[in-house]
């Protein structure tokens, strides 16, 4: 096989994959504007005959959409700001300090990525109980602003940084904080910016824990909430298809914003330890 037909036939391939891959999105959205009948046809019809735009209006109106929305804004960007705080001091500490055990202790940390959430949840629902945390959203934030995968990230990346670097900022008489704010931050902002997308991520799709830790209507976040929408509408497959559709919008936003900085953060640190 010669070259170029060898980089044609991986272009397709990866087209194929590309397709596979946007195509049930693609249906998302234009079953959420079928009407009724067209979303159960049998054989299925792809494009509507006429867009029902009210879809979309009658999910707003079916549910408190704007105070989901609120709750998860909310959740998101707490959970983010702790996020970034705990991973880039526990990787500074990680990558600059010299202290006994850090090795192992960072070893140990990256062990417990491999717990199963569920082996926590009655733990640390319990906890929660306890200190009256329940449907507020303490529970929803303060047991996520640590995470451990953010932590590995951002050490990695700081362990590109030259030590050489640190002492001299230390030399000049910047403490620990000002040599992070005034240098690590501004050369890191790739890798930030990926840990802000999981984090990101991870919040807006978060279902089970805000399920188990929340109980009133006015503090469910868009998954739990898209959760009871669909136990009450039942079929209604074009009303769920256009809630679907506004809850994955921002997250889709978001992704194409920040992709470059996403690759090259995974390039320049990702495989260097």
């Amino acid at each position: 096989m010669t070259k170029p037909t060898f980089k044609t036939t991986v272009y397709l391939l990866l087209a194929c994959g590309a397709a596979l891959m946007v195509f049930p999105f693609l249906w998302m959205v234009l079953t959420a504007l079928k009407t009724q009948a067209e979303s159960i046809a049998v054989p299925p019809v792809l494009l509507p005959a006429s867009p029902q735009l009210d879809n979309f209006l009658e999910v707003w109106r079916a549910i408190p959409l704007v105070r989901y929305f609120a709750n998860t804004i909310i959740m998101t960007v707490l959970t983010l700001a702790g996020v970034l705080v705990t991973s880039v001091l526990a990787a500074f500490a990680f990558s600059f300090k010299e202290f006994r055990g850090r090795d192992a202790a960072f070893m140990v940390l990256l062990g417990m990525m491999m717990i199963p959430q569920p082996v926590y949840l009655v733990p640390s629902y319990v906890i929660l109980t306890k200190l009256g945390w329940l449907d507020t959203f303490y529970a929803l934030v303060v047991p996520w602003v640590v995470n451990i995968f953010s932590i590995f990230l951002i050490r990695q990346h700081f362990k590109t940084v030259p030590v050489s670097l640190y002492e001299a900022a230390k030399m000049d008489g910047a403490g620990d904080l000002r040599f992070i704010w005034h240098v690590l931050l501004p050369i890191s902002r790739p890798v930030l910016v990926t840990v802000s997308l999981f984090s990101v991520i991870g919040s807006w799709n978060s279902f089970l824990w805000p399920l188990i830790v929340t109980n009133s209507d006015t503090m469910r976040p868009l998954q739990v909430g898209l959760a009871y929408f669909s136990q009450e509408q039942g079929s209604m497959w074009p009303q769920l298809m256009a809630a679907s559709t506004m809850v994955i919008l921002p997250l889709v936003a978001f992704y194409a914003v920040a992709q470059r900085q996403i690759t090259e953060s995974f390039a320049a640190s990702g495989l260097k330890d």
